[in-house]
């Protein structure tokens, strides 16, 4: 299990292709990108306007949660040329009961390149096998197709939907339940 306290971000492997690290200050250039997305800011506190102030302060955040023993905050970078790809993030709020909760976003230059679930799948790997929690979680919106087969790729099984559960810009909006448990952890290999 995890201990209380200060979190060490590690550096995890995603496959042959991607490494997941800590955020550095030099990842501007990724929050630059994510907040010119249509959807990202909604739904992340990535600024919806990219400005210097806003998006070194977002970064602090990702710092602030590691030190805060929230969560694990991952940049996904391609190891060919260490360009930063995306985020995922594994969030300890429901630790105390068994169980985590996953979150990921690739920016638009790269994706259809298989960056999320090669970057869940190794965080989802080493967060049941390593970490020992007992159940993961992530919440997709019923629209968002591309997130759905990103996360039964790598193996995690929809539970249902949750109505209005979720504030999403102006509305609150229904998601689907995932999860995948320790004892799925052998599928993974398999990915």
């Amino acid at each position: 299990m995890v201990a209380a306290g200060p979190l060490n971000v590690p550096r995890l492997a995603a496959g042959d292709r991607f490494v997941l690290r800590a955020w550095e200050i030099g990842d501007l250039p990724l929050v630059r990108e994510a907040s010119g997305d249509d959807y990202i800011p909604l739904i992340t506190t990535v600024p919806s306007a990219y400005s210097q102030e806003g998006s070194e302060a977002f970064i602090r955040r990702q710092w602030e949660r590691a030190s805060t023993g929230s969560g694990y905050p991952f940049v996904i970078v391609r190891v060919d040329d260490g360009r930063p790809l995306g985020t995922v993030g594994l969030w300890l709020r429901e630790f105390e009961e068994g169980r985590a909760s996953l979150g990921y976003w690739v920016v638009g230059s790269a994706r259809g390149q298989g960056v999320a679930a090669e970057a869940l799948r190794s965080v989802a790997a080493w967060a049941l096998g390593d970490l020992r929690i007992p159940r993961l979680q992530l919440h997709v919106e019923p629209w968002n197709t591309a997130s759905q087969r990103t996360a039964e790729r790598v193996g995690f099984q929809r539970e249902g939907l949750l109505r209005s559960w979720q504030q999403v810009g102006e509305e609150r909006r229904d998601m689907f339940v995932y999860s995948m448990l320790g004892n799925d952890l052998s599928s993974l290999a398999a990915g």
